[in-house]
């Protein structure tokens, strides 16, 4: 009897052109995916074939299916798998300290790499977060990180930075308090002036405070 279930080679093969499709079409997270049964005429594969793919997919969090919806595309920072392959890699002695710094070696990496371009130093986006830290009090941490990472034009490290910051344990997702916020505007308006070392020196300064540490 021969056995139904798709080989793994089929299987990366279905994976590989269903994010090829979603590229080219522009899906991005929360967008609709095509039905099973067109995307098995487009990709030219068995229905039970991608029905396989769709399942393990959404099994990793990188889907969801909605009943009486569709298919839809997940936010993958927001997946469990995150969750789970944390736990198991923080179980490595000095795990926590390896992924700490390389995380920290992304954002030193773009904070250099913004000080270095006038073009990038000059964004609105620096006056914009100023602006919101002094009327608002507060600005959420990630965004400003983010903010840094995004200007230094490395997609593919902000993609690495989103995965160590959540193994990292580091509080990102909180808004700063006050003690940080005179720290992060001494780092801002240093960034904005180009002046490397006086920025890395505040950078330094707030990842240890919100982190609790003293160490990389």
């Amino acid at each position: 009897m021969q056995n139904s279930k798709p080989s793994s080679k089929m299987f990366l093969d279905i994976v590989g052109k269903l994010k090829t499709l979603i590229n080219e079409e522009g899906i991005k997270t929360g967008g609709k995916l095509p039905s099973e049964r067109e995307l098995a005429e487009r990709l030219h594969a068995g229905r039970s074939t991608v029905r396989e793919a769709l399942r393990s997919l959404e099994l990793l969090g990188l889907i969801e299916t909605r009943r009486g919806e569709g298919t839809f595309l997940a936010d993958f920072k927001k997946h469990q798998l995150v969750e789970v392959l944390a736990a198991f890699i923080m179980q490595q002695p000095g795990s926590l300290h390896d992924v700490k710094k390389t995380r920290r070696i992304h954002e030193v990496a773009a904070i250099s790499a913004v000080c270095k371009m006038e073009k990038l130093r000059k964004m609105p986006v620096w006056e914009g977060l100023l602006l919101k830290i002094a009327e608002d009090g507060e600005v959420l941490r990630e965004d400003v990180v983010r903010e840094i990472i995004v200007a230094a034009g490395n997609r593919l490290s902000l993609k690495i930075w989103f995965l160590l910051q959540q193994y990292s344990l580091a509080p990102f997702g909180e808004m700063t308090n006050f003690h940080e916020n005179e720290i992060l505007g001494e780092m801002l308006r240093n960034l904005q002036k180009g002046l490397e070392v006086e920025t890395l020196e505040a950078y330094e300064k707030w990842i240890e405070l919100i982190e609790g540490d003293t160490k990389v």
